[in-house]
């Protein structure tokens, strides 16, 4: 039976980006399996004491900003402190990896590409057309993901995700459950790397 690391995540986090590709390397090492679960921060934030980015106090958001470098160079990881499309608006994007999920569709390749999109090449994941490229170039069928991305069906698995993301204890992303134990933030990830090795 191959072990299964439940990953809660956001395109707008810049701590999933920053873990996302270790991810996959730690998953791949062990024969884990990763199941990718986008949440709603906002109703995350709401329902575990949580503060949205613009109403933390500023001492909170310029240290935010120095984690960001310390980690963008102790990881190597190109990161854009404030990149042009910041916030943005990711429904859509979330929507096409849950309608990838919901399709069978791996679903690691497409998410690590819409992260790089927005902290690394500074482009708008808002945009259809940019969506539509990422979805190509890692060989799914965008218009059809894109279709889906506003269905039921996904809105539906995305409220799913937030709560049991809060049931199993998780009150930011990124947050990886293996064995019922939280992970919470891509500075743990050597600590679910030992979980994963210790079986």
């Amino acid at each position: 039976m191959s072990k299964t690391i439940d990953y809660y995540f956001a395109l707008g986090s810049v701590w999933s980006y920053m873990g996302a590709e270790r991810l996959e390397e730690i998953a791949g090492r062990h024969g884990a399996v990763i199941d990718y679960r986008p949440v709603d921060m906002a109703a995350l934030f709401d329902q575990t004491g949580g503060l949205p980015l613009p109403k933390r106090a500023p001492a909170r958001q310029a240290y935010r900003l120095v984690e960001i470098e310390r980690w963008r160079d102790f990881l190597d990881i190109p990161v854009t402190l404030k990149p042009r499309f910041f916030p943005v608006d990711i429904a859509k994007a979330t929507g096409m990896i849950i309608a990838a999920r919901q399709a069978d569709h791996p679903c690691g390749e497409i998410c690590i590409a819409l992260q790089r999109a927005l902290w690394t090449e500074e482009k708008d994941i808002a945009d259809t057309q940019v969506l539509l490229d990422i979805a190509a170039a890692a060989g799914l069928d965008g218009p059809a993901l894109l279709e889906s991305s506003e269905s039921d069906a996904v809105k539906s698995e995305l409220e799913d995700n937030t709560r049991l993301a809060i049931e199993a204890g998780a009150f930011g992303a990124p947050s990886y459950i293996y064995n019922g134990i939280l992970f919470w933030g891509q500075d743990r990830l050597d600590f679910l790397d030992r979980a994963l090795a210790a079986g």
